[in-house]
């Protein structure tokens, strides 16, 4: 079993900042390729970033000189920098991650969502 748990979502002012997590837990030998997205109402789940085992990140549009995605490889967890917050970031935002388990199967995992709400 694997599990992917993001946290650190909330309301937040228009310019305001927060910092989501993602931990990933269970029966993990590797975990390759680590990426946001997010899903506003009425909308389809789009790309924020995505980040390699070796670090190398890339970013939508709307994400660059804002946002910053980064990971932990020792705890198994990756990171989002929210800064400079527009209302139209308002969204539920997922990690999703390639990982490969104890028994050496690769699957695309998702976490559950933390919502992500900016007032204007």
């Amino acid at each position: 079993q694997v599990q992917l748990v993001e946290s650190g979502g909330g309301l937040v002012q228009a310019g305001g900042s927060l910092r989501l997590s993602c931990a990933a837990s269970g029966s993990i030998r590797s975990i390759d390729t680590m990426a946001w997205y997010r899903q506003a109402p009425g909308k389809q789940r789009e790309l924020v970033a995505f980040i390699t085992i070796g670090g190398s990140t890339n970013y939508t549009d709307f994400a660059k000189g804002r946002f910053a995605i980064s990971r932990d490889n020792a705890k198994n967890t990756l990171y989002l920098q929210l800064n400079g917050l527009k209302p139209e970031d308002t969204a539920v935002y997922y990690c999703n991650a390639g990982i490969t388990t104890t028994w050496n199967r690769r699957s695309i995992y998702w976490g559950q969502g933390t919502q992500v709400t900016v007032s204007s």
